[in-house]
């Protein structure tokens, strides 16, 4: 995979146990491997649950890009953004703090978002 995140979950002895068990018996190639397909099957299994919750809560789902000259068409046309996110929101490197104070109402993203931390930092009461 090109674009992931890397997390970090505790697991009991007994649960990690049972996943090298199955890694042994040739299900899955290694414990990332059976945790990942373990995980897309949950997101599977509640796919209608997430579309409604982000339909309710209007929310994109997927990735996006914004960069200077998308800040500066919505600062023309004098509207603010309220970004709402299910995936990956990436702000580009060149966006200004006081160019995004301007044209962000705020951020909420679940998944994510990728920033200077110089833009993050500028955005910190925005952001949800």
């Amino acid at each position: 995979m090109a674009d992931t995140e890397k997390i970090t979950i505790n697991l009991g002895p007994v649960d990690l146990g049972r996943i090298d068990m199955l890694v042994d018996q040739g299900l899955y190639s290694n414990r990332t491997d059976a945790i990942r397909t373990a995980v897309r099957n949950l997101l599977d299994r509640h796919e209608m649950l997430i579309q409604n919750a982000a339909e309710k809560r209007s929310f994109a789902l997927g990735a996006l890009i914004l960069d200077r000259q998308d800040l500066l068409k919505r600062k023309r046309e004098g509207r603010k953004l309220s970004l709402r996110m299910i995936g990956v929101l990436s702000l580009s490197d060149d966006i200004d703090p006081d160019l995004a104070l301007e044209t962000i109402e705020s951020i909420e993203v679940k998944g994510v978002l990728k920033a200077s931390s110089e833009l993050k930092k500028a955005l910190s009461d925005r952001i949800k």
